[in-house]
């Protein structure tokens, strides 16, 4: 009787989830920089018109990047629905604060230059950075978290509370997100932005890079050295996180040499690595049970049903790369560096957002 209740794989739940996992890349490698670029605001900008520099770096893509979520959150509830619902059901808080720091922010990108008035720019600026600081943090904690354990029992059923997901491994996470983003934006800077702001985002490039080797390095060493320790690595090669690391640790020599295309290449690879490290280390899991490991919850036992995952690869072969062709093309356009105006007369509409 509980094999027939038991769900058989068709080969599609493999699919979906490396599908899901190709979305969730695409996202932290684009979304990565924007939240890295909104992190640095403050810190590299001396004037209201280096700040326009720095939010025109991102502003015509920000909002594009912004898809990737929208469409591995869909996705996941289409083809996981047990999945979605118990991440839903346990990280609620942690979600809930992730989607309004994402909504102040893109209000903040939108309305700051509304108004010629410092005060009302400055609130708008502290909104671009904690809606890109939280985000930044929470969503290394949550995939720490699905990795590691969380209270589960039975068909997913959530048995904690919100202090279950902040315990050292989740926040050492979280905080080897929060570095690798902003050393991300950093590169991101040096490659679209001109003068000082350029300046100091290689000063600030070379200040994180060794303090953010040392989190992401310790991060994927507990990552692994954990899995073994209980059998479970899941496709994780060895050489993954070490590639990672090794490109990682390239950064602050490619930044000084002005190597900057390098650079942002190789913070990228380093994002690539750290999530497939852990993606592939969950598998065949989508949630570990940190209650036993009878309760972890597969991608077989969450799946919908076979018709749905055929259905829905149609639609993603059909229209996924249209998708791909938009936003290479919106790249593109929008590949020249932002730099300071020339004239007081054309600075005041320079931070217009595309």
């Amino acid at each position: 009787m509980l094999a027939l209740l038991t769900p058989s794989p068709s080969g599609l739940e493999q699919l979906w989830f490396a599908l899901i996992g190709v979305l969730w890349l695409g996202y932290f490698f684009l979304e990565g920089f924007d939240f890295g670029v909104g992190i640095l605001l403050p810190f590299v900008s001396n004037d209201n018109v280096d700040r326009r520099i720095v939010v025109n770096t991102i502003g015509p893509v920000w909002d594009g990047n912004e898809v990737w979520l929208l469409t591995a959150g869909g996705a996941t509830f289409a083809a996981f629905p047990m999945w979605y619902a118990t991440v839903f059901s346990g990280f609620y808080l942690a979600l809930f604060l992730v989607l309004a720091a994402l909504i102040f922010r893109g209000m903040a990108f939108e309305l700051r230059h509304r108004r010629d008035d410092a005060k009302w720019a400055m609130w708008w600026d502290r909104a671009i950075f904690w809606g890109s600081a939280l985000p930044a943090l929470l969503w290394g904690v949550a995939f720490a978290d699905f990795v590691h354990g969380v209270p589960i029992t039975a068909n997913g059923a959530w048995t904690g509370n919100f202090f279950e997901l902040v315990k050292p491994y989740a926040l050492l996470g979280g905080l080897s997100t929060l570095t690798l983003f902003t050393l991300h934006g950093a590169t991101y800077l040096g490659l679209k932005a001109e003068g000082d702001v350029r300046n100091r985002a290689h000063q600030v490039a070379q200040r994180i890079a060794p303090v953010t080797f040392v989190v992401v390095a310790g991060f994927l060493g507990w990552t692994y050295l954990s899995a073994r320790s209980m059998h479970h690595v899941g496709l994780v090669p060895p050489l993954l996180p070490v590639v990672g690391v090794g490109v990682l640790a390239s950064v602050g020599w490619l930044v000084r040499d002005r190597l900057e295309g390098w650079a942002f290449i190789a913070t990228a690879i380093t994002i690539v690595a750290f999530f497939t490290t852990l993606l592939l280390n969950l598998y065949p899991n989508v949630l570990v049970s940190s209650i036993s490991s009878s309760f972890n919850l597969t991608i077989v036992q969450s799946a919908s049903h076979p018709y749905t995952l055929k259905v829905m690869s149609w639609v993603a072969l059909i229209f996924t790369p249209l998708v791909l062709i938009y936003q290479s093309w919106t790249y593109w356009i929008f590949k020249k560096r932002v730099r300071r105006p020339d004239t007081t007369g054309t600075s005041q509409h320079s931070d217009t957002i595309a």
